[in-house]
């Protein structure tokens, strides 16, 4: 059997050896409220919402403890079609509680996003799974997954609910008591004093403290052609805005690809007349994002010198 290599080189620094301590530290305080039979993705949200957990950090913690410790059931699936409707997967596994459900979602633009599937509002923050992106689907019950087969059968239940069909839940999903109801298992995670309110209540908030993503935005290109002039022109509303905003993030689009160089939509040359560009707006507190749609639409326009008359390493205030 070969021998396993490991990489220990990010130890030898004092940088490195602190965050490889940060991150088991973290680790190990999440594994206390999973077997408290609390769903990974309730944990840490909150700890990325208030930066105790990098993005970087949460495949490997996801990974190593539903599958390596937990020993869930796993499956990897590729979005069919794009789907924003998240209502009836929230209603229908609601209601499995012998099931533990955690999903991860590879967004084009957040990143690694981790969902319980049964809370709408976890839904609500990612607004859409797009057609062709990564998703990955955990189901056991905490430190007793065993190899039951109602966990695997959870996974492609839950794979159909994603495609939009409708299915019945099995029985063998719904823990009962002896009168035949449901048991409700409340958890309540201990928070220290300084949050307030609690990492509880920030994730039952509609999009409170979450990074979400706007829908895409229509700019017509109203000048004959996006041409230089058009382009500089964007590069100064959206400084402008990230410097009021440097916090979120602005994404533009061009026939269904991500635009990183705004001086491509030139180079091109097929932005023309009557064309549309798309943008999106990324973070968690969005602001302005009407004035900012009204200024690239002015900067797509023949009006676009307007924001051009200043000296070149200007900010322009606009927002």
């Amino acid at each position: 059997m070969e021998e396993l290599i490991y990489d220990y080189s990010n130890l030898s620094t004092r940088d490195g050896f602190n965050k490889s301590l940060r991150h088991f530290k973290e680790v190990m305080s999440i594994i206390g409220d999973l077997e408290n039979n609390e769903n990974l993705s309730d944990i840490l949200l909150p700890l990325l919402e208030n930066k105790e957990l990098s993005p970087e950090q949460l495949s490997p913690i996801v990974h190593s403890l539903l599958a390596d410790k937990y020993g869930y059931f796993y499956k990897s699936y590729n979005m069919e079609k794009s789907i924003s409707d998240f209502n009836l997967i929230a209603e229908e596994t609601s209601g499995w509680s012998k099931i533990d459900l955690t999903l991860v979602y590879f967004h084009p633009e957040l990143g690694l996003l981790p969902i319980n599937p049964k809370r709408i509002e976890h839904w609500e923050a990612v607004r859409e799974l797009k057609k062709n992106e990564l998703v990955v689907i955990y189901s056991g019950h905490f430190k007793d997954t065993g190899k039951n087969k109602i966990y695997s059968e959870a996974i492609e239940l839950m794979i159909q609910l994603i495609k939009g069909k409708k299915i019945k839940t099995p029985s063998s999903f719904i823990m009962k008591t002896g009168t035949g109801k449901v048991e409700v298992v409340s958890v309540k995670r201990d928070v220290p004093e300084k949050q307030a309110p609690s990492a509880k209540e920030k994730i039952t908030a509609k999009a409170g403290g979450k990074k979400r993503m706007t829908p895409m935005y229509s700019i017509p290109v109203t000048n004959e052609l996006f041409h230089n002039g058009n382009v500089e022109a964007w590069k100064k509303i959206i400084q402008s805005y990230r410097t009021k905003h440097p916090d979120l993030d602005v994404y533009i689009f061009y026939e269904g690809e991500r635009i990183h160089d705004i001086n491509t939509l030139f180079k091109w040359g097929k932005v023309k007349h009557g064309s549309a560009i798309l943008i999106s707006v990324a973070g968690e507190d969005i602001k302005d994002v009407a004035k900012l749609q009204r200024y690239l639409k002015q900067g797509a326009s023949p009006m676009f010198e307007a924001f051009l008359r200043f000296p070149v390493n200007t900010i322009l205030n606009l927002f």
